[in-house]
């Protein structure tokens, strides 16, 4: 039996914005400590690090996602991290929830920025469904990132309420009067991540790599201080997010070797890195204009991620 998608949605906006805030919370006071560990070795510091937040912020979403809603179990479970009870979840389901425990982890581990995150999303084969992020140090109280249906909302955590209130309240984004930003987020590309945003800028936009983005991604393109990114090999826990979102803006997201939109029928497993994710480099962006040139400047770029 097919499940519902509005049913599922409907229980993800109940039961997890207060998981993803009591996690932020749990990751904000575990970042004071010294909790790196080992685990990943692709040789990128942003991909490979890992903390003890990482695995307990995991376990404590997954439990919740366990424990709450039964409709929750009925779906497939996709988590960066691998513990957790993630055997209680329906492997040959027709749609994922994915979790992304600490999106940002190197900046997380070592405390040069506020823009790390905690994400859910949903998603069938082809389309993101339902994306929550919550990045606990953005701003006073923290930054709230929603999307689903045809609502798209950013803006603070007002911790006066339950975290549902607080979304609820929220005001949408008017994409009608949203800036048109020319800033470019690439990640993926191992040491060239520099040398290709310097290649987006000198093509018309603004390229930055990871380093040099002041944020995280999902806030800055909902909300359009971002207009896209370019991805080598994006993972399938946190990237699909800013697929939702281009596409809820006009945009898009697409394989620039061929310039199909993106779906999740083929992804591959990183060993190095312990994450499933997608071939080849993915250009996205609020607006056709934009992926154009993301697509006629990247599309000749190796598709393979590791050079050794």
């Amino acid at each position: 039996m097919s499940l519902s998608v509005e049913s599922v949605i409907a229980a993800l906006m109940n039961d997890t914005p207060d998981l993803v805030r009591w996690s932020g919370a749990i990751a904000k006071k575990l970042r004071t400590f010294n909790i790196a560990l080992e685990g990943k070795s692709s040789g990128n510091a942003n991909t490979d690090a890992l903390t003890l937040a990482d695995l307990t912020v995991q376990e404590l979403v997954v439990s919740g996602l366990r424990d709450r809603s039964p409709i929750l179990r009925e779906c497939r479970l996709e988590a960066e991290e691998e513990n957790g009870d993630l055997d209680v979840f329906n492997e040959q389901a027709e749609l994922t929830i994915a979790l992304d425990p600490i999106d940002g982890t190197k900046q997380f581990r070592d405390r040069t920025g506020d823009g790390y995150s905690v994400m859910i999303h949903l998603r069938n084969r082809s389309e993101v469904l339902f994306s929550l992020v919550f990045c606990p140090e953005a701003g006073p109280t923290g930054t709230w990132t929603l999307a689903y249906d045809e609502t798209l909302k950013c803006g603070p955590d007002d911790t006066s309420v339950t975290a549902l209130e607080c979304l609820q309240n929220m005001p949408p984004i008017d994409i009608a009067t949203r800036p048109n930003s020319k800033k470019i987020y690439l990640i993926g590309f191992q040491a060239n991540d520099p040398v290709n945003a310097q290649k987006v800028t000198d093509a018309g936009l603004e390229g930055f790599a990871p380093d040099d983005t002041p944020g995280s991604i999902y806030p800055l393109l909902a909300t359009g201080d971002f207009g896209g990114s370019l991805i080598h090999s994006p993972n399938i826990y946190d990237y699909p997010v800013s697929m939702q979102i281009a596409r809820m803006l006009g945009g898009n997201s697409v394989w620039v070797h061929n310039g199909e939109a993106v779906h999740f029928d083929e992804t591959w497993m990183d060993d190095r890195a312990s994450m499933l994710r997608l071939p080849g480099i993915v250009a996205t962006a609020d607006c056709e204009s934009k992926l154009k040139i993301l697509v006629d400047l990247a599309k000749d770029w190796s598709q393979v991620r590791y050079s050794d």
